[in-house]
C-alpha cells in the first residue's frame, strides 16, 4: 500500500512563506517642497514680529510709567516748594521814632531796620510786605528804615511791597517810596510830602507868671528853638535852610522811587494830603486794594503765586505785651504825652493824627 507523504509531513524546519514587496511611494514634486519652506519662513517671521511688538509695548509702558513718576515728583516738589516759600509781613504802626530797646515788642527805627534785614536774609522769604499805618516821624528815624529797605533790595534782590492802612503820610510815605509797589485803600490818607520843625513858645505864659529864663551859651544860635523866648529872624532863616535841605531829600526819594520827574513831585509835595484814590490818579501809589490784594501782589513779584504763605515777625505774646506796655507803661516805656514834648525836632510827619 502506497504511503501518502502529504498527510504525514516530515518533521523539521519549514520554509518561510514568500512576502510580497510594498508598493513604492511616488516622489515629492518641486511645488510641494517650496510651499513647506515658505510656511516655515512665515512662521519664523510671525514669531519675530510678536517678539518685536511685545518689546515695543513693554518699553512704551515703562516710558509712560517713568514720565508719570517724574510728573508726580515734579508736582510733589512744587507742592513742597510752595509750602516753604513765603511773604514776610513787617508792621510799621504809629509815630516813627529812633529807638533800640531790648524789648522785642518795641518798634524803634533800629529794631524795624533789623527786622527788615532778618526777613530779607531768610531763604524761604521771596518778598517782603511793609504794613504801614503811620503819620511819619523824625527825619533820622524815617531815613534809617528807608535806607534799610534799599540795602536789603540791593543785597538780596527781593521785592518790597508797601501796604497803607488808615494813614501813611509824610514819613510813612517816605518809607514806602523805597518799595517796588504801593497798595492803598481808596480812603487811605497819604501824601503830606514835606518837612516840619515844631517849636513851642511859652514866652507869654512865662511873663504872666513872672518867670524868666536865661541861657549862658557859646554862640548866638546855641539855644535855637528854645520855648522860653521868641525866635529871631536869623534863627528862622537858619531853620528854613534845614527844612529846605530835608525837603529836597524827600523829593529826591519820591522822584527816584516813583520814577517821576522832580518838577512833578514838587507840584504834589506842598504838604497836602490825598485819599488813596487821589494818590493813584497822581501816580503816588500803584494800586487800590486791601491787605489780601497786597499779599497777592507780593506773591506775584516774589514768583510764588497768589495767596502766598505768610511769615509774620510778631507772635501773639509780643503783640499782647506791646499792647499792655503802650496802654499802661508797665515796662518803663511810658513817655510823656506828645502834646507835652518840648524838644524841637525835624520831622517828616503829618500832625493831623
Amino acid at each position: 500500500m502506497e504511503e501518502n507523504n502529504n498527510s504525514n509531513p516530515v518533521p523539521g524546519p519549514q520554509p518561510a512563506p514568500a512576502v510580497s514587496p510594498a508598493p513604492a511611494q511616488p516622489a515629492a514634486g518641486p511645488g510641494q517642497a517650496g510651499t513647506g519652506l515658505w510656511l516655515k519662513v512665515i512662521a519664523v517671521l510671525y514669531v519675530i514680529s510678536l517678539f518685536a511688538a511685545t518689546t515695543v509695548i513693554y518699553k512704551a509702558e515703562e516710558a509712560k510709567k517713568s514720565k508719570e513718576k517724574k510728573m508726580d515728583m515734579s508736582k510733589f516738589s512744587s507742592l513742597v516748594k510752595s509750602k516753604k516759600d513765603a511773604v514776610a509781613v513787617i508792621p510799621l504802626y504809629g509815630v516813627i521814632t529812633q529807638g533800640n530797646s531790648s524789648r522785642s515788642w518795641d518798634k524803634g527805627s533800629q529794631q524795624v531796620a533789623r527786622r527788615i534785614k532778618l526777613m530779607a536774609d531768610k531763604k524761604e522769604v521771596k518778598a517782603i510786605l511793609l504794613d504801614i499805618n503811620s503819620p511819619g516821624g523824625s527825619v533820622g528815624a524815617v531815613q534809617e528804615i528807608y535806607t534799610a529797605i534799599l540795602r536789603a533790595k540791593r543785597e538780596t534782590k527781593k521785592p518790597f511791597i508797601a501796604r497803607f492802612g488808615e494813614v501813611s503820610a509824610s514819613g510813612g510815605y517816605y518809607v514806602a517810596s523805597a518799595c517796588d509797589l504801593i497798595v492803598a485803600q481808596p480812603g487811605t490818607i497819604t501824601g503830606s510830602i514835606g518837612v516840619i520843625f515844631s517849636v513851642s513858645n511859652f514866652d507869654g505864659l512865662m511873663k504872666k507868671v513872672g518867670m524868666k529864663n536865661e541861657a549862658i551859651k557859646s554862640g548866638k544860635f546855641k539855644d535855637i528853638g528854645s520855648p522860653m523866648r521868641d525866635m529871631t529872624p536869623e534863627e528862622r532863616k537858619l531853620l528854613q535852610t534845614l527844612i529846605d535841605d530835608s525837603y529836597a531829600q524827600f523829593v529826591t526819594a519820591v522822584s527816584e522811587g516813583r520814577k517821576m520827574q522832580t518838577d512833578k513831585v514838587k507840584l504834589l509835595a506842598d504838604g497836602r494830603i490825598y485819599t488813596g484814590r487821589q494818590a493813584l490818579e497822581n501816580g503816588l501809589i500803584d494800586k487800590v486794594g486791601d491787605l489780601q490784594d497786597a499779599l497777592d501782589a507780593a506773591g506775584d513779584l516774589g514768583k510764588i503765586g497768589r495767596n502766598p504763605r505768610v511769615i509774620s515777625e510778631n507772635d501773639p505774646l509780643e503783640n499782647f505785651m506791646s499792647l499792655i506796655d503802650s496802654k499802661l507803661g508797665l515796662f518803663g516805656s511810658g513817655a510823656m504825652p506828645e502834646a507835652l514834648e518840648l524838644t524841637p525836632r525835624l520831622e517828616y510827619r503829618w500832625y493831623g493824627r
